[in-house]
């Protein structure tokens, strides 16, 4: 990831109802979690007023870029 991706990484939201920034999902990936599951338990997204609708759209597109 260029400089550039980590700075807007640390801006742009990954779970919105958490005010969890995607720096933080990009990290958990990064340290080997591979699904929504595993990503939502190091994370603590989800489960906030969308009932993870956005928040795991956007970890299913990030892990499908990530896949082989």
């Amino acid at each position: 990831m260029t400089t550039e991706e980590e700075i807007l990484a640390r801006l742009k939201p990954g779970c919105i109802c958490k005010g969890i920034k995607l720096h933080v999902i990009l990290a958990a990936i990064e340290q080997g979690a591979a699904t929504y599951e595993e990503i939502a338990k190091r994370t603590n997204i989800g489960g906030g007023s969308c009932k993870s609708k956005r928040c795991r759209a956007k970890v299913a597109l990030l892990l499908a870029k990530d896949a082989p």
